[in-house]
């Protein structure tokens, strides 16, 4: 009989690994003064299991490539704030029950707002609209005329672009909007969360699919922590409230919690890729095959889609993909593979050379090829 209750002892006496970015505030830190919303949780979540915590710490802006390679590598137990969707990859993660609601948010002077709700679409007519450059927010207001875009790289371009009187209304990602607004800008700023399509989702606790066990033990304490976390979603900013509403946006965020939220996909069948695959392409000797059309538009879609769009479907005509071949011609190729090499840090591009082997790049190539456009009228 006592062989079976310190086996149960040793177990509960393992870690509780949590999987963060330690650089994300105000989601995560490696600053023990100020660890972030979902470290908080992570070891307000430990306590309640009777686990001790340990970090895993690795850059969440690799998208699904961070999950894959500590959650899905064995490297931690648990990752906090992903999208709680059958479509985050697939059937390898499972998630707890949704903790918080997270998207984007309108942001506007208290004084300019005078406690008034924007109030959707129609509040942001003849308005000049902050939005980050590659994001719903800009898809959403990309066809409309009455609305004059303001384009920021960053939700901090954003907040600066308020404060510096260039733009009326942000339309930026919500928690790092209230987080700077809280430590940078003394709270004078109102900020309505919103929802729709592409705008908002659940964030959860993600699993690898074998951790069932470890998922319902955090669902069972979930419940008894709701109150905690709203305590921290206020210590740390996050807007809340009743959100507003919009019409369907084009895509879902893909990275802007952790960097890792899925996006929405447009379904293109094998056969379908296969067909595209095999019409000649300007500037390339052979058709690219089917399966490595399809491993490239898995990576694409995992990390690059953040910024140029599901399949690379993308309103903003100078990050659009399917141009490349109308504006680059025989040197769309060693045009790519220069950018995707080195970056263009300047215009927001990260160097990725060190993240993806050559095969893999030629993958993505072989993805970008099937998707291109003739013209960008």
């Amino acid at each position: 009989m006592i062989a079976p209750i310190a086996t149960a002892h040793a177990d509960e006496a393992q870690p509780f690994r949590l999987c963060a970015d330690p650089t994300n505030l105000p989601f995560s830190s490696d600053s023990p003064s100020q660890p972030g919303f979902y470290v908080e949780i992570g070891q307000a979540l430990a306590q309640a299991l009777g686990r001790p915590i340990a970090y895993d710490w690795y850059k969440s802006y690799f998208g699904k490539r961070t999950v894959r390679v500590t959650l899905l590598g064995r490297q931690c137990d648990a990752m906090i704030g992903l999208p709680r969707s059958e479509d985050f990859m697939g059937p390898a993660v499972i998630f707890s029950a949704p903790f918080a609601k997270e998207g984007y948010a309108l942001v506007v002077a208290r004084e300019s707002a005078k406690g008034k709700a924007i109030g959707g679409i129609a509040g942001l007519r003849g308005k000049r609209v902050a939005v980050q450059f590659a994001t719903t927010p800009q898809n959403l207001l990309a066809s409309r005329d009455d609305v004059e875009m303001v384009t920021v790289l960053s939700p901090e371009e954003g907040m600066q672009a308020l404060d510096q009187g260039k733009a009326d209304i942000a339309f930026i990602w919500g928690p790092v909007a209230g987080w700077l607004n809280k430590t940078s800008y003394n709270d004078r700023y109102q900020i309505e969360l919103t929802a729709g399509e592409g705008l908002s989702w659940d964030a959860a606790i993600g699993f690898a699919k074998t951790s069932t066990e470890l998922r319902d033990r955090v669902d069972a304490v979930l419940p008894q922590l709701q109150r905690t976390i709203g305590e921290l979603a206020v210590k740390y900013g996050l807007p809340g409230g009743e959100p507003v509403r919009f019409g369907a946006g084009q895509a879902e965020p893909a990275g802007t919690t952790t960097g890792m939220a899925g996006g929405a996909r447009t379904s293109v069948q094998v056969t379908e890729i296969a067909k595209v695959a095999a019409t000649e392409v300007k500037g390339d000797a052979a058709a690219p095959a089917a399966e490595a059309v399809g491993a490239g538009k898995e990576i694409f879609n995992g990390t690059c889609a953040h910024c140029h769009g599901p399949d690379a479907i993308q309103s903003e005509r100078k990050i659009d993909l399917r141009l490349l071949r109308h504006r680059y011609g025989d040197d769309m190729r060693e045009t790519y593979w220069t950018t995707v090499h080195e970056g263009r840090p300047s215009k927001g591009m990260p160097a990725w050379k060190e993240v993806f082997t050559d095969d893999q790049f030629d993958n993505i190539y072989s993805f970008l090829l099937t998707v291109q456009s003739e013209s960008d009228d």
